[in-house]
């Protein structure tokens, strides 16, 4: 009730500014003013205040925000537990399309396999020497050189 009356006397104080704006030769500025101060009034006639109210005061509203709370809380503890594990959905979309053997055409033949590359055999892995450095370097300059660089 108390809120309805604070309501109703800031729209009575904005429609008396807006009269007075009114007297000043000043329409587009005292329509704006009197569309402001009938809001509060029209929100207590669609009973938003009051429900407002009842919200405010309400144990039950107050135990929902905690349940709302408790859900948001959970909802961010699981997506801090799956980016530690590195089980974002995209992550296993990409496993998932690694473990599938590549696609070939319905006309392809079969791809031919390299020199000790038969099924079952490990493909050849680069060493590990200090020639590596000079071999990521060649890589470089030969993309470099493709691209006309």
């Amino acid at each position: 009730m108390i809120a309805e009356t604070v309501c109703s006397a800031v729209s009575a104080a904005g429609l008396g500014i807006a009269v007075i704006t009114a007297y000043r030769k000043r329409f587009l500025a005292a329509t704006r003013i009197a569309a402001y101060s009938l809001v509060p009034i029209g929100l207590v006639m669609t009973g938003v205040v009051e429900w407002l109210a009842d919200t405010a005061f309400s144990l039950t509203a107050w135990a929902g925000f905690g349940v709302l709370g408790v859900a948001w809380l959970l909802f961010m503890t699981t997506r801090v537990v799956e980016r530690r594990r590195g089980g974002t959905r995209k992550e296993r979309r990409a496993a998932r399309a690694a473990s599938q053997p590549e696609a070939v055409a319905p006309g392809a033949s079969a791809p031919s396999l390299g020199q000790g590359q038969g099924q079952g055999s490990r493909p050849a892995t680069r060493p590990t020497s200090a020639s590596r450095g000079e071999d990521d370097f060649s890589d470089i300059e030969a993309i470099l050189k493709k691209h006309g660089i």
